[in-house]
Protein backbone atom coordinates (compact mmCIF):
# COMPACT_ATOMS: atom_id res chain seq x y z
CA UNK A 1 0.00 0.00 0.00
CA UNK A 2 1.22 3.12 -1.09
CA UNK A 3 0.93 5.93 1.76
CA UNK A 4 0.80 9.54 0.33
CA UNK A 5 2.21 12.00 3.20
CA UNK A 6 2.16 15.82 2.83
CA UNK A 7 5.36 18.11 3.90
CA UNK A 8 4.65 18.42 7.22
CA UNK A 9 3.43 14.82 7.88
CA UNK A 10 6.89 13.40 6.44
CA UNK A 11 8.45 16.27 8.35
CA UNK A 12 7.22 14.86 11.87
CA UNK A 13 7.58 11.52 10.63
CA UNK A 14 11.39 12.42 10.15
CA UNK A 15 11.45 13.59 13.46
CA UNK A 16 9.87 11.02 15.67
CA UNK A 17 12.24 8.45 14.34
CA UNK A 18 15.27 10.61 14.23
CA UNK A 19 14.51 10.99 18.08
CA UNK A 20 13.66 7.17 18.53
CA UNK A 21 17.14 6.24 16.86
CA UNK A 22 18.83 8.79 19.63
CA UNK A 23 17.02 7.84 22.58
CA UNK A 24 15.65 4.10 22.15
CA UNK A 25 12.17 5.52 24.28
CA UNK A 26 8.96 5.63 22.51
CA UNK A 27 8.15 9.60 21.39
CA UNK A 28 5.42 12.25 22.68
CA UNK A 29 4.57 15.15 20.98
CA UNK A 30 5.48 17.57 23.27
CA UNK A 31 9.38 15.96 22.59
CA UNK A 32 8.90 16.58 18.49
CA UNK A 33 7.41 20.30 19.33
CA UNK A 34 10.18 21.82 21.63
CA UNK A 35 13.24 20.39 20.98
CA UNK A 36 13.02 20.23 16.77
CA UNK A 37 11.61 23.43 16.05
CA UNK A 38 8.85 23.06 13.76
CA UNK A 39 6.89 26.38 14.77
CA UNK A 40 4.00 23.86 15.37
CA UNK A 41 2.04 23.19 19.04
CA UNK A 42 2.15 20.16 20.79
CA UNK A 43 -1.61 19.50 19.91
CA UNK A 44 -0.98 19.75 15.95
CA UNK A 45 2.04 17.18 16.71
CA UNK A 46 -0.30 14.88 18.44
CA UNK A 47 -2.72 15.03 15.41
CA UNK A 48 -0.55 14.69 13.31
CA UNK A 49 1.45 11.26 15.16
CA UNK A 50 -1.92 10.16 15.65
CA UNK A 51 -2.59 9.68 11.51
CA UNK A 52 0.89 8.24 11.26
CA UNK A 53 -0.13 5.65 13.57
CA UNK A 54 -3.32 4.88 11.82
CA UNK A 55 -1.40 5.09 8.34
CA UNK A 56 0.65 2.23 10.23
CA UNK A 57 3.83 3.98 10.10
CA UNK A 58 3.58 5.01 14.11
CA UNK A 59 2.23 2.60 16.99
CA UNK A 60 2.57 2.52 20.56
CA UNK A 61 3.92 -0.23 22.69
CA UNK A 62 2.02 0.63 25.41
CA UNK A 63 -1.89 1.96 26.20
CA UNK A 64 0.47 4.92 27.74
CA UNK A 65 3.56 5.41 25.91
CA UNK A 66 4.40 7.60 23.17
CA UNK A 67 4.95 6.27 20.07
CA UNK A 68 7.67 4.34 17.79
CA UNK A 69 8.27 3.31 13.96
CA UNK A 70 6.85 0.31 12.61
CA UNK A 71 8.67 -1.47 9.58
CA UNK A 72 6.70 0.71 7.10
CA UNK A 73 7.37 3.94 8.93
CA UNK A 74 11.43 3.13 8.45
CA UNK A 75 10.99 1.97 4.98
CA UNK A 76 9.08 5.63 4.11
CA UNK A 77 11.75 7.21 5.84
CA UNK A 78 14.25 5.46 4.47
CA UNK A 79 13.08 5.90 1.26
CA UNK A 80 11.96 9.53 1.32
CA UNK A 81 13.54 11.25 4.34
CA UNK A 82 16.69 10.03 5.46
CA UNK A 83 20.14 12.42 4.72
CA UNK A 84 23.22 10.21 4.67
CA UNK A 85 26.18 11.87 6.60
CA UNK A 86 28.83 12.88 4.11
CA UNK A 87 31.69 12.96 6.77
CA UNK A 88 31.01 9.11 7.78
CA UNK A 89 32.19 8.05 3.74
CA UNK A 90 35.04 10.51 3.91
CA UNK A 91 36.29 9.03 7.77
CA UNK A 92 35.60 5.32 6.31
CA UNK A 93 37.46 5.71 3.50
CA UNK A 94 40.27 7.57 4.87
CA UNK A 95 40.85 4.58 7.60
CA UNK A 96 40.16 1.45 4.83
CA UNK A 97 42.92 3.35 3.45
CA UNK A 98 45.37 4.04 6.22
CA UNK A 99 44.81 0.44 7.89
CA UNK A 100 45.15 -1.95 5.07
CA UNK A 101 48.11 -3.22 3.06
CA UNK A 102 47.16 -4.98 -0.18
CA UNK A 103 49.15 -7.52 -1.36
CA UNK A 104 50.93 -8.17 2.17
CA UNK A 105 48.02 -10.41 3.21
CA UNK A 106 45.91 -12.74 2.39
CA UNK A 107 42.59 -10.91 0.71
CA UNK A 108 40.87 -13.51 3.44
CA UNK A 109 42.79 -11.91 6.39
CA UNK A 110 42.34 -8.27 4.89
CA UNK A 111 38.50 -8.78 4.96
CA UNK A 112 38.33 -10.22 8.23
CA UNK A 113 40.03 -6.84 9.16
CA UNK A 114 37.98 -4.73 7.22
CA UNK A 115 34.55 -6.62 8.77
CA UNK A 116 36.14 -5.29 12.35
CA UNK A 117 37.22 -1.94 11.00
CA UNK A 118 33.52 -1.55 10.38
CA UNK A 119 31.72 -2.90 13.68
CA UNK A 120 33.98 -0.42 15.30
CA UNK A 121 32.69 2.31 13.65
CA UNK A 122 29.09 1.37 13.13
CA UNK A 123 28.96 -0.05 16.53
CA UNK A 124 26.69 -3.08 14.99
CA UNK A 125 27.29 -6.82 13.05
CA UNK A 126 29.68 -6.72 10.00
CA UNK A 127 29.14 -9.52 7.54
CA UNK A 128 31.20 -10.00 4.58
CA UNK A 129 31.10 -13.20 2.31
CA UNK A 130 34.47 -14.11 0.77
CA UNK A 131 34.96 -14.23 -2.63
CA UNK A 132 36.09 -18.23 -3.15
CA UNK A 133 35.47 -18.01 -7.19
CA UNK A 134 38.63 -15.70 -7.47
CA UNK A 135 40.68 -18.65 -6.31
CA UNK A 136 38.95 -21.52 -9.03
CA UNK A 137 40.06 -20.66 -12.87
CA UNK A 138 38.49 -22.24 -16.02
CA UNK A 139 40.86 -25.27 -17.41
CA UNK A 140 38.55 -26.31 -20.46
CA UNK A 141 34.89 -26.38 -22.04
CA UNK A 142 33.22 -28.26 -23.88
CA UNK A 143 30.21 -28.50 -26.06
CA UNK A 144 28.93 -31.71 -26.86
CA UNK A 145 25.53 -32.17 -28.61
CA UNK A 146 23.06 -34.73 -26.94
CA UNK A 147 20.64 -34.41 -29.58
CA UNK A 148 18.90 -32.28 -32.75
CA UNK A 149 17.87 -29.37 -30.25
CA UNK A 150 19.85 -29.85 -26.71
CA UNK A 151 23.63 -29.53 -26.09
CA UNK A 152 25.58 -29.97 -22.78
CA UNK A 153 28.25 -27.73 -21.91
CA UNK A 154 30.76 -28.94 -19.57
CA UNK A 155 32.94 -26.85 -17.53
CA UNK A 156 35.95 -28.39 -16.03
CA UNK A 157 38.18 -26.02 -13.15
CA UNK A 158 42.12 -26.27 -12.51
CA UNK A 159 40.99 -28.29 -9.41
CA UNK A 160 39.34 -30.95 -12.28
CA UNK A 161 36.10 -30.14 -10.53
CA UNK A 162 33.44 -30.11 -13.03
CA UNK A 163 30.10 -28.75 -13.93
CA UNK A 164 27.75 -28.97 -16.22
CA UNK A 165 24.28 -27.95 -17.66
CA UNK A 166 21.86 -28.27 -20.99
CA UNK A 167 21.06 -25.90 -23.00
CA UNK A 168 18.38 -25.83 -25.99
CA UNK A 169 19.39 -24.89 -29.91
CA UNK A 170 18.09 -21.89 -30.46
CA UNK A 171 17.21 -22.62 -34.37
CA UNK A 172 15.63 -25.37 -36.54
CA UNK A 173 17.45 -28.46 -36.27
CA UNK A 174 20.72 -28.51 -38.57
CA UNK A 175 22.21 -31.51 -40.29
CA UNK A 176 24.89 -33.33 -38.01
CA UNK A 177 27.78 -32.16 -39.45
CA UNK A 178 26.85 -28.37 -39.56
CA UNK A 179 25.69 -28.97 -35.83
CA UNK A 180 29.23 -29.90 -35.10
CA UNK A 181 30.82 -27.46 -36.77
CA UNK A 182 29.00 -24.70 -35.10
CA UNK A 183 29.51 -26.22 -31.94
CA UNK A 184 33.41 -26.69 -32.60
CA UNK A 185 33.46 -22.65 -33.44
CA UNK A 186 31.65 -21.94 -30.43
CA UNK A 187 33.97 -24.33 -28.10
CA UNK A 188 37.25 -22.67 -29.48
CA UNK A 189 35.68 -19.11 -28.68
CA UNK A 190 35.11 -19.86 -25.34
CA UNK A 191 38.20 -21.58 -24.56
CA UNK A 192 39.67 -18.54 -25.97
CA UNK A 193 37.55 -16.03 -24.24
CA UNK A 194 38.07 -17.74 -20.99
CA UNK A 195 40.80 -20.87 -20.49
CA UNK A 196 42.93 -20.03 -17.77
CA UNK A 197 40.65 -16.79 -16.21
CA UNK A 198 38.89 -17.45 -12.88
CA UNK A 199 35.17 -17.50 -12.34
CA UNK A 200 34.42 -14.39 -11.91
CA UNK A 201 35.19 -14.20 -15.89
CA UNK A 202 32.00 -16.25 -16.58
CA UNK A 203 30.21 -13.10 -16.99
CA UNK A 204 32.52 -10.84 -18.38
CA UNK A 205 32.91 -12.60 -22.21
CA UNK A 206 32.82 -10.12 -24.89
CA UNK A 207 30.30 -11.79 -26.78
CA UNK A 208 30.52 -9.04 -29.61
CA UNK A 209 33.84 -11.13 -30.89
CA UNK A 210 31.43 -13.63 -31.68
CA UNK A 211 30.53 -14.17 -35.42
CA UNK A 212 26.85 -12.98 -36.28
CA UNK A 213 26.19 -16.36 -37.29
CA UNK A 214 26.15 -17.61 -33.94
CA UNK A 215 25.11 -14.77 -31.82
CA UNK A 216 21.43 -16.99 -31.13
CA UNK A 217 24.17 -19.43 -29.62
CA UNK A 218 25.64 -16.82 -27.70
CA UNK A 219 22.37 -15.40 -25.51
CA UNK A 220 21.72 -18.94 -24.67
CA UNK A 221 25.12 -19.67 -23.54
CA UNK A 222 25.23 -15.79 -21.92
CA UNK A 223 21.89 -16.49 -19.63
CA UNK A 224 23.60 -19.63 -18.47
CA UNK A 225 27.14 -18.76 -17.74
CA UNK A 226 25.50 -16.00 -15.59
CA UNK A 227 23.55 -18.52 -13.94
CA UNK A 228 26.60 -20.89 -13.07
CA UNK A 229 28.52 -17.68 -12.38
CA UNK A 230 26.11 -17.34 -9.75
CA UNK A 231 25.82 -20.68 -8.20
CA UNK A 232 29.79 -20.76 -7.49
CA UNK A 233 29.48 -17.65 -5.74
CA UNK A 234 26.47 -19.31 -3.39
CA UNK A 235 28.36 -22.48 -2.78
CA UNK A 236 30.54 -23.01 0.17
CA UNK A 237 30.86 -19.21 0.81
CA UNK A 238 32.45 -18.38 3.54
CA UNK A 239 30.80 -15.52 5.86
CA UNK A 240 33.11 -12.93 7.99
CA UNK A 241 31.11 -12.02 11.52
CA UNK A 242 32.25 -9.14 13.39
CA UNK A 243 31.35 -7.24 15.70
CA UNK A 244 28.50 -9.59 17.61
CA UNK A 245 29.31 -8.41 21.79
CA UNK A 246 28.68 -4.60 20.74
CA UNK A 247 25.33 -4.89 18.80
CA UNK A 248 24.27 -6.91 22.01
CA UNK A 249 24.39 -3.95 23.99
CA UNK A 250 21.41 -2.19 22.10
CA UNK A 251 18.42 -2.28 24.16
CA UNK A 252 16.34 -4.18 21.39
CA UNK A 253 18.17 -7.04 22.38
CA UNK A 254 17.48 -7.08 26.17
CA UNK A 255 15.48 -10.65 25.81
CA UNK A 256 17.56 -13.87 26.37
CA UNK A 257 15.37 -15.60 24.02
CA UNK A 258 15.81 -12.95 20.95
CA UNK A 259 19.32 -12.93 21.15
CA UNK A 260 19.94 -16.83 21.41
CA UNK A 261 18.12 -16.74 18.22
CA UNK A 262 20.10 -14.44 16.22
CA UNK A 263 23.31 -16.06 17.62
CA UNK A 264 22.71 -19.38 16.65
CA UNK A 265 22.03 -18.61 12.93
CA UNK A 266 25.10 -16.24 12.98
CA UNK A 267 27.59 -18.53 14.60
CA UNK A 268 25.86 -21.98 13.88
CA UNK A 269 23.52 -21.68 10.97
CA UNK A 270 25.06 -19.35 8.29
CA UNK A 271 23.89 -21.70 5.84
CA UNK A 272 20.78 -20.20 5.72
CA UNK A 273 22.00 -16.25 5.87
CA UNK A 274 24.59 -16.81 3.38
CA UNK A 275 21.91 -17.37 0.60
CA UNK A 276 20.40 -13.80 1.54
CA UNK A 277 23.59 -11.41 0.74
CA UNK A 278 24.93 -13.63 -1.81
CA UNK A 279 25.85 -11.11 -4.50
CA UNK A 280 23.36 -11.49 -7.13
CA UNK A 281 24.32 -11.16 -10.95
CA UNK A 282 21.41 -9.24 -12.14
CA UNK A 283 21.22 -6.78 -8.82
CA UNK A 284 22.38 -3.38 -8.55
CA UNK A 285 25.41 -2.97 -7.43
CA UNK A 286 23.86 -0.04 -4.64
CA UNK A 287 23.31 -0.32 -1.20
CA UNK A 288 20.07 -2.70 -0.50
CA UNK A 289 18.13 -2.13 2.89
CA UNK A 290 16.28 -4.95 4.44
CA UNK A 291 13.68 -3.70 7.24
CA UNK A 292 12.79 -5.86 10.04
CA UNK A 293 10.26 -8.56 8.19
CA UNK A 294 11.44 -7.65 4.96
CA UNK A 295 14.30 -10.56 5.77
CA UNK A 296 13.38 -14.03 5.12
CA UNK A 297 13.93 -15.43 8.44
CA UNK A 298 12.44 -15.08 11.73
CA UNK A 299 15.78 -14.31 13.87
CA UNK A 300 16.15 -11.09 11.95
CA UNK A 301 12.62 -9.53 12.07
CA UNK A 302 13.89 -7.54 14.71
CA UNK A 303 16.79 -6.32 12.91
CA UNK A 304 17.77 -4.12 9.69
CA UNK A 305 20.44 -5.48 7.29
CA UNK A 306 22.09 -2.69 5.24
CA UNK A 307 24.20 -4.72 2.25
CA UNK A 308 25.73 -4.10 -1.02
CA UNK A 309 27.78 -6.30 -3.47
CA UNK A 310 31.65 -5.67 -3.93
CA UNK A 311 33.15 -6.87 -7.42
CA UNK A 312 35.96 -7.53 -9.45
CA UNK A 313 36.37 -5.94 -12.32
CA UNK A 314 32.90 -4.98 -12.83
CA UNK A 315 31.11 -8.88 -11.85
CA UNK A 316 29.72 -9.46 -8.04
CA UNK A 317 31.89 -11.46 -5.94
CA UNK A 318 31.04 -10.92 -2.70
CA UNK A 319 28.76 -8.97 -0.53
CA UNK A 320 29.42 -6.37 2.41
CA UNK A 321 26.44 -6.17 4.83
CA UNK A 322 26.18 -4.47 8.39
CA UNK A 323 23.07 -5.71 10.52
CA UNK A 324 21.73 -3.94 13.47
CA UNK A 325 18.32 -3.01 15.05
CA UNK A 326 15.98 -1.43 12.72
CA UNK A 327 16.63 1.36 15.15
CA UNK A 328 20.00 2.05 13.43
CA UNK A 329 21.49 5.19 12.31
CA UNK A 330 20.55 4.93 9.22
CA UNK A 331 22.21 8.01 7.99
CA UNK A 332 25.30 7.24 9.49
CA UNK A 333 25.09 3.46 8.13
CA UNK A 334 23.65 3.27 4.44
CA UNK A 335 27.52 6.11 3.30
CA UNK A 336 28.99 3.47 5.68
CA UNK A 337 28.20 0.44 3.32
CA UNK A 338 28.72 2.02 0.35
CA UNK A 339 32.23 3.62 0.96
CA UNK A 340 33.21 0.41 2.63
CA UNK A 341 31.49 -1.18 -0.87
CA UNK A 342 33.59 0.96 -3.25
CA UNK A 343 36.40 0.77 -1.50
CA UNK A 344 36.60 -3.43 -1.44
CA UNK A 345 35.78 -3.45 -5.40
CA UNK A 346 38.29 -1.04 -6.20
CA UNK A 347 41.19 -2.97 -3.90
CA UNK A 348 39.84 -6.57 -5.03
CA UNK A 349 39.73 -5.45 -8.68
CA UNK A 350 43.53 -4.24 -8.96
CA UNK A 351 44.40 -7.09 -6.71
CA UNK A 352 43.00 -9.41 -9.61
CA UNK A 353 44.73 -7.34 -12.00
CA UNK A 354 48.05 -7.58 -10.93
CA UNK A 355 47.52 -11.45 -10.04
CA UNK A 356 45.89 -12.75 -12.74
Amino acid sequence: MTIELNDRQKQILGATINHYIATAEPVGSKAIATEYNLKVSPATVRNIMLLLERSGLLYQPHTSAGRVPSDSGYRLYVDELVQPIPDVAQKAESLLAEQFLWGRYRLEVILRQAAQLLSDLSGYITLISLPNSLERRIRLIQLVALDAQQVMVILVLDSYETQSAVISLPSEPQEIDLRDRTLQVLTNFLNHQLRGRSLVDLTLIDWQQLDLDFQDYGQNLQSLFQQLSQRYAQEGTSLVVSGLADVLQQPEFSQVEQVQMLLHLLEDQQDQLTPLISPDHTASSQVQIRIGTENALAPMHCCTLVYSCYCCRNAPVGTIGILGPTRMSYARIIPLVATAADYLSEQVSRSYAVSG
